[in-house]
């Protein structure tokens, strides 16, 4: 027997206000305030957002408001803004991130780019032109361009298991990370920190790790310092990473990884942790091939 719907009772007199098949459940969201919009997360394309398995604090709805709160640091290339993402219908999603945004051509400056850049081939070769006359529209491509490397970056971290920020997704110029916090503050750079020695000891072990974790994908920082660390408690976290490089691809690839073995273990020697870095660099080349 099928279920009663329209078709199989055609005389059956409905009043719209009674049945319940049309009755349809919803909630009246607000008008959004300044500094406000409607979540992005369904706005970009699948392979925009994070890689799965995802966190569950992850907020998905598509009722979501995206609030700034402000900025939470400056950089040469970017700023990183908090937002807030919440549901004001659920809040149980809810949640802070980390909002990176490449600034405007006419307020950034890429000069690093061409030795972290070497061995990087573009999708398009107009935008190749582009960039290498440095017009505007080359800038534009430059800040696009480095936006997807450090998402491409953070992605292919992340799946290896490396202690960096969990990507949540990109659109254009901006990308939402995790934010990483103590006590629900931001957590502090790693030069800000004075560990006591097991602490130090165990940073210096993590770091390593990562490090070999790293040169064993074919790849190295190349920016690594106590300034690119955040110290979150007794866990490090590794980030900006948009001039991840390719080890072997990039022709200074090695110089690279001797300069992060150089800076990261300078900074433990001040502290009061006898490390070496030319010692790290032969294991790390151990580990490359």
């Amino acid at each position: 027997m099928f279920p009663e719907n329209l078709s199989t009772q055609p005389d059956r007199e409905l009043d719209p206000e009674l049945d319940p098949r049309f009755v349809v459940d919803f909630q009246v969201y607000d008008d959004l305030e300044p500094g406000q919009r409607w979540s992005t997360w369904l706005d970009v394309e699948p392979l925009s957002r994070g890689p799965e398995p995802r966190p569950d604090w992850v907020v998905t709805s598509q009722g979501a408001v995206d609030t700034d709160l402000g900025i939470l640091k400056t950089g040469k290339e970017a700023d990183v803004f908090l937002l807030d993402r919440t549901d004001p219908h659920d809040p149980v999603q809810s949640v802070v991130m980390a909002a990176k945004r490449y600034r405007a051509p006419e307020h950034r400056t890429f000069h690093r780019a061409a030795s972290y850049t070497e061995g990087r081939s573009m999708r398009r070769s107009r935008d190749e032109r582009a960039l290498k006359r440095k017009s505007t529209f080359g800038r534009e491509v430059a800040a696009g361009e480095w936006a997807v490397s450090e998402w491409t970056a953070l992605n292919r971290c992340w799946q290896l298991g490396l202690p960096v920020p969990y990507p949540v997704q990109i659109e254009g110029t901006e990308i939402l990370m995790e934010w990483i916090t103590v006590d629900g503050e931001t957590a502090p750079r790693l030069a800000q920190t004075r560990p006591e020695p097991g602490l130090l000891a165990s940073y210096f072990e993590q770091l390593r790790e990562a490090m070999v974790t790293l040169v064993g994908a074919g790849l190295v920082h190349g920016d690594l310092s106590p300034f690119n660390i955040l110290a979150a408690g007794e866990h490090l976290v590794v980030i900006d990473l948009p001039q991840l490089v390719d080890l072997v691809g990039n022709a200074q690839g090695f110089d690279f990884l001797l300069r992060d073995c150089t800076n990261v273990c300078d900074w433990f020697n001040r502290r009061g942790l006898a490390v070496e870095a030319q010692e790290l660099f032969g294991e790390l080349m151990a580990h490359a091939f």
